[in-house]
């Protein structure tokens, strides 16, 4: 059911709004990558909303993560009503130092080749896993009889893709880590604070009008190939521009290997809740791939049940062929 704060927000508006996830087309099969995160508090006794798209790679774990821990910890920051931007800011970047130690506690990295030989009757049996070798010697010569599985090579490297994974360059090839995207926006009073790293992106209609309030963060960009090549990382083309010829965003949660470069420092714009704000879209890159900012506002505009716009937003986006899941959050303004 839509969710309704109570009037006595600051303001001469009222907020409904409502989740919807859509997995019609997976990933690589894997529809549980997206999370979302719905939530009313009251901190100080002020009313505020919050609300997220988290998008994971490399598994579920960082999204998983993210959505259980950033808003908790945003609250909870004693800053949080006195100086909000630089709450979210320190939160997201807390937030991810938190998930890389979790990752290091739960021994993620934990694992063990195996090279083995059995001898049964005159059949010699080898079984591998890893980069251990055998090698026999038959008639002079050296024969490997095992092979090093590494995960640059094509048959690997596509079983790692099938399975939601991926291979980064880290000195040497290497599968990736788990990582997530964020976009957020936090309700306060009369202020809406809209944070974002990576490719998910937040949309509000105001006065008629289409306007992105956050920035999708790109390898191939500017200042951020700029700032990843000062850090000592690398930006190339592998289908699209990506981080160490891997990730497709530069800003992320996790992905600890490429963290020196993938930061989580959030860009924050902030929007004064008016009778000209109607309403706003969070969504996954599976949506704005296929749907413009102006086509998703005008496709939103006439509908003012938000269940019935996330609905129409994500078969639109399916029709369209969406090859990435697709998950929105829609939240509507209403005057009272």
């Amino acid at each position: 059911m839509p969710l309704i704060l109570p009037s006595a927000v600051e303001g001469s508006v009222i907020m409904e709004s409502l989740v919807m996830g859509m997995r019609a087309l997976p990933e690589r099969g894997h529809p549980w990558r997206i999370s979302t995160r719905p939530r009313i508090d009251r901190v100080d006794g002020e009313i505020v909303g919050l609300f997220g798209v988290f998008d994971g790679h490399g598994g579920a774990r960082a999204a998983e993560y993210v959505k259980q821990h950033l808003f908790s910890n945003l609250i909870k920051h004693p800053k949080f009503i006195s100086d909000t931007k630089s709450a979210i800011a320190e939160t997201y970047n807390h937030t991810d130092s938190e998930f890389l130690r979790s990752e290091n506690s739960q021994n993620r990295d934990a694992g063990s080749t195996a090279s083995t030989a059995i001898l049964v009757g005159d059949r010699l049996l080898v079984a591998n896993v890893g980069d251990s070798r055998a090698v026999i010697c038959r008639g002079g010569n050296a024969i490997a009889v095992s092979r090093d599985h590494k995960p640059d090579q094509t048959d690997e490297r596509q079983r790692i893709e099938d399975a939601g994974g991926f291979v980064m360059w880290a000195g040497t090839w290497r599968v990736g880590d788990a990582g997530s995207t964020a976009s957020t926006a936090i309700l306060v009073g009369d202020r809406l604070l809209v944070a974002n790293v990576g490719d998910s992106r937040a949309v509000i209609c105001r006065g008629g009008n289409a306007i992105a309030v956050s920035r999708d963060h790109k390898p191939d960009q500017t200042d951020e190939r700029q700032r990843i090549e000062d850090a000592g990382g690398f930006v190339m083309w592998a289908g699209t521009w990506r981080v160490g010829g891997v990730l497709a965003v530069s800003r992320a949660f996790g992905d600890r290997l490429l963290k020196q470069y993938v930061v989580a420092d959030p860009e924050i714009q902030e929007e004064v809740v008016d009778g000209s704000l109607e309403f706003l879209i969070l969504a996954s890159d599976g949506l704005w791939d296929v749907v413009s900012n102006e086509e998703a506002v005008a496709l939103v505009k006439p509908i003012e049940e938000p269940e019935q716009a996330a609905k129409l937003l994500l078969q639109e986006a399916s029709r369209r062929g969406s090859a990435d899941n697709i998950t929105c959050v829609v939240v509507r303004f209403l005057p009272i």
